[in-house]
């Protein structure tokens, strides 16, 4: 409890106190990683201009040739890097020039499935969703025609199913153009899209 001589508020010189103690804590210099970064680099920055003040006129100025090309390297490989992060996969056709039937491509898919290769069962299947629905009348025989194309002409034949249908077209894209591997529920996915769409007309 507290007695009635303890102040209520303390007094500017014992704030100033509590202040000076409470910034004193660990916690508020503990910096993350990037600002020790900077804070480094700022370091060498300020050396290489006390050495280059103490240099010819000429070293001082190749020192300093040196420095902006460094920058200029750096700041262009970020930028690379950040647009190659953000990239989204090139796109192309999903059929291929190949003769070939619905009904041969969901064989190979079906193959590539039990065979444990499910990125190439799931391409395969979308492109024998794709080449069914050619065959049945659904979808335009345009060579060339990519998934998005393929998923647009699909979703307005089928737009209850529309989703499932762009989630296989964008699972294809990601599969064949992008490189990234496919889980085998994602190829099982697309062979009961393909037995689905098939089953309605």
């Amino acid at each position: 409890m507290i007695g009635v001589d303890a102040p209520l508020t303390p007094s500017p010189e014992q704030a100033d106190s509590l202040l000076r103690r409470e910034l004193l804590r660990p916690e508020y210099h503990d910096e993350n990683p990037l600002q020790q970064l900077l804070r480094w680099i700022g370091r060498q920055f300020e050396s290489g201009l006390d050495r280059a003040s103490s240099a010819s006129p000429l070293g001082s100025l190749g020192a300093l040739l040196v420095f902006l090309l460094v920058l200029v390297l750096v700041g262009w490989l970020l930028s690379r890097a950040r647009r190659t992060a953000r990239r989204a996969p090139d796109r192309g056709a999903v059929l291929t020039a190949e003769p070939t039937t619905a009904s041969a491509l969901r064989a190979r898919a079906v193959a590539a499935l039990a065979r444990g290769d499910a990125g190439a069962a799931v391409v395969d299947g979308f492109r024998a969703v794709t080449l069914r629905q050619i065959e049945a009348g659904v979808l335009d025989d345009q060579p060339g025609a990519t998934a998005h194309e393929v998923s647009v002409g699909l979703g307005t034949a089928f737009p209850e199913r529309r989703a499932r249908i762009d989630q296989a077209a964008n699972l294809f894209d990601l599969v064949l153009y992008g490189d990234r591997p496919a889980r085998p529920d994602q190829a099982e996915a697309v062979l009961a899209l393909d037995d689905d769409l098939a089953a309605v007309r």
